[in-house]
């Protein structure tokens, strides 16, 4: 189980780094713009990818083999 979480935060942390590294002034940019936006609406976007990533945990499978 450690093994596979390690895994998938590995897989984050990857595709966190993406854009930042191939666009870092339009990352920078966007950003700036994230911090005037507010708090009500960063936890509504949160809580839809926490969905959208749970749901799409649940459709690709159950348990590990």
């Amino acid at each position: 189980m450690w093994e596979e979480l390690l895994r998938a935060l590995g897989l984050v942390l990857i595709i966190e780094g993406i854009l930042p590294f191939l666009y870092p002034g339009r990352w920078r940019a966007l950003v700036q713009q994230l911090a005037s936006v507010d708090n009500r609406s960063l936890r509504t976007a949160g809580l839809i990818s926490m969905l959208a990533g749970t749901a799409l945990l649940m459709l690709i499978g159950g348990s590990p083999e």
